[in-house]
């Protein structure tokens, strides 16, 4: 090939589409480190959530539940599997468990502000107040017409997951909910 030849770049799910605000709501995209998905084998659960909190500091997540912290968080991703987002999965969880390298499959946002939930509840058939939907819990869900994570991360903050390929629909949806919302107040 000529040396004019193009260079292929890495983008993230969201590039060129995020951050974007519209009244007191913001969404912004999470590009963490690693995303592994941990799927214990039989008999494994408590060795494995014991490995887990000794390499990353939290352990197995109970069904709706997310342990851990802003920089590493294990997330109930379905039965008897959760999702290690942030750090590369310590190798030695696999004597305990299947560990599949999810990292480029998914699109991560973050939706935050007083009225997250409102737009939330424009999009998902489930209860996200914080009184019923609390930090630490998470729920796999429909939202629109695609199949999604959902994490309370802080008292007015939610994390929100799609397949990467729905990226720009996940953010096209967002946008015209924070809109609708913003539009009422």
């Amino acid at each position: 090939m000529a040396e004019t030849e193009m260079q292929l770049a890495a983008k993230s799910p969201c590039a060129g589409l995020l951050p974007l605000t519209i009244g007191d709501v913001t969404l912004t995209e999470d590009t963490p480190a690693a995303m592994t998905l941990i799927a214990p084998y039989k008999g494994q659960e408590k060795p494995l959530s014991d490995a887990l909190n000794a390499a990353h500091g939290m352990g197995f997540p109970a069904p709706n539940r997310a342990t851990g912290n802003a920089e590493a968080r294990a997330i109930w991703f379905g039965r008897a599997q959760a999702l290690l987002v942030g750090p590369v999965a310590d190798p030695k969880l696999a004597a305990h468990a299947a560990l599949t390298d999810l990292s480029d499959g998914w699109a991560v946002v973050r939706l935050e502000g007083a009225h997250a939930e409102e737009v939330m509840a424009r999009l998902v058939p489930i209860d996200l107040r914080p009184q019923v939907f609390k930090r630490g819990h998470t729920a796999r869900t429909e939202l629109q017409h695609m199949m999604a994570s959902i994490t309370r991360i802080g008292p007015k903050a939610l994390q929100i997951m799609v397949f990467r390929s729905f990226a720009d629909t996940l953010v096209h949806d967002l946008k015209r909910a924070m809109e609708a919302v913003a539009a009422r107040g």
